[in-house]
């Protein structure tokens, strides 16, 4: 085999009569480190998106809520509450109330969801508030007297900054909360108007929850929806995220059959599948380039084979076997291919890593993040690489098998 690969080596770097077949050899590892090179980066790229939305789902989100079958809430919440925290695996528990309001500042506004929380709790199964100033948060813990009435205080509400700029509000601003669940009157049901001091802001990069929720304590939620020691879900934060279906069903049977449960993995199936989707498609579709260089290999390769016919019939007539001639061939495509392989190697993960180290700006609105993740893996180099180098293989075999067929006699005629 030293022998074969000796002479692919020469062959390849050889200074040759026809300068075209050298120029094609010269796009054939320009073809295949480009195609492995956007391989590598678009690969990073699904990743990453899929490895931040999850992330930022699992830190944002409960990984599991309960809620009641009936969907009227759930009023024994306190002992429901003592015996979801005595499940194995359930490692934190927390009550809401969540209403779909319209949240407005002057001649702004825009829909929400808003719950009512208790502070301490909350944060042990959403990080959400982690990001929100202290101050805000201590604010929402609960009072030591029942939430002043309608109109003689404004309660503390902290909303998702994208919100509160779309709304044009800022901490300390007055902020209206309408509520669907409004007042009975005999001319019919008026929608109840609430006014909250905005105390404070989150920011956790995930624009469906910066754009759309906001908090409020859970006393004053249970008085803006007229709901009174009431909650509508228990939030459940697991040890495992990967097995919170299983934990679910646990639950469920713990609390009984007037609860059902739901978890983070079902709520994003789709969004996930989608993902997953993309990057197969990714795949295929960069994976053509690779293909074209393949092409380049089986031309540079035959137009070679046409030029060292003289020599391979030389060879031929020194005793070298044809099963030799096609491995030199062979060795050759794979030098090319293994070239542009690595080259496109470097070049992905290089790109990669800049563009993780220098965090290119998307927009939210329509990305849900506001940077370009970048995740690369080592073993989509492993499978890249083998693609690469299998398919410029299969490129080789026609010239290899039509050099070692060459008849040296005919070669060498007029020689």
């Amino acid at each position: 085999m030293r022998f074969e690969l000796f002479i692919a080596a020469r062959y390849l770097k050889a200074k040759r009569r026809q300068a075209v077949v050298g120029v094609v050899t010269v796009i054939s590892i320009a073809g295949v480190t480009a195609g492995v090179a956007a391989l590598i980066i678009a690969l990073a790229i699904t990743n990453g998106m899929r490895r931040d939305l999850q992330d930022k789902l699992v830190d944002s989100s409960a990984h599991i809520q309960l809620m009641a079958v009936d969907g009227f809430g759930i009023d024994d919440w306190r002992n429901v509450l003592a015996e979801v925290r005595a499940v194995p695996h359930v490692v934190a528990a927390a009550p809401g109330l969540y209403e779909q309001v319209f949240v407005g500042h002057g001649a702004r506004g825009g829909g929400a969801m808003v719950e009512g929380i208790l502070p301490d709790q909350e944060k042990t199964v959403s990080r959400l508030l982690a990001t929100a100033e202290p101050s805000a948060v201590e604010a929402l813990e609960p009072q030591p007297e029942p939430a002043a009435p309608v109109g003689q205080a404004q309660p503390p509400i902290i909303l998702g900054k994208d919100l509160a700029d779309t709304v044009g509000a800022s901490i300390g601003d007055s902020v209206t909360l309408i509520s669907p669940q409004g007042e009975s009157t005999p001319i019919g049901m008026i929608p109840k108007y609430v006014r909250f001091r905005l105390a404070g802001t989150y920011h956790s990069g995930f624009y469906e929850y910066d754009s759309e929720m906001g908090f409020i304590r859970l006393a004053d939620a249970q008085h803006l929806f007229d709901e009174p020691d009431l909650i509508s879900v228990i939030s459940i934060r697991v040890d495992h995220p990967d097995r919170a279906p299983q934990i679910a069903q646990a639950i469920e049977q713990a609390v009984g059959k007037h609860y059902m449960t739901t978890n983070w993995t079902d709520e994003n199936r789709a969004l996930f599948r989608a993902l997953k989707l993309e990057q197969i498609v990714t795949f295929i579709v960069i994976a053509l380039i690779v293909m074209v260089a393949a092409l380049n290999i089986l031309i540079a390769l035959t137009m070679m084979v046409m030029e060292k016919t003289r020599d391979i019939a030389v060879m031929m007539s020194f005793g070298v076997h044809p099963a030799q001639i096609r491995r030199i061939f062979l060795l050759q495509g794979l030098l090319i291919s293994v070239i542009g392989t690595a080259l496109g190697l470097i070049l992905g993960y290089c790109a990669s890593w800049a563009g993780s180290y220098y965090r290119i700006p998307l927009s939210p609105d329509v990305y849900s993040i506001d940077t370009l993740p970048f995740a690369p893996l080592v073993i989509h180099g492993v499978i890249v690489s083998a693609a690469s180098i299998g398919i410029s293989l299969l490129a080789t075999l026609y010239p290899s098998s039509a050099a070692g067929g060459i008849p040296p006699a005919e070669a060498l005629r007029y020689e």
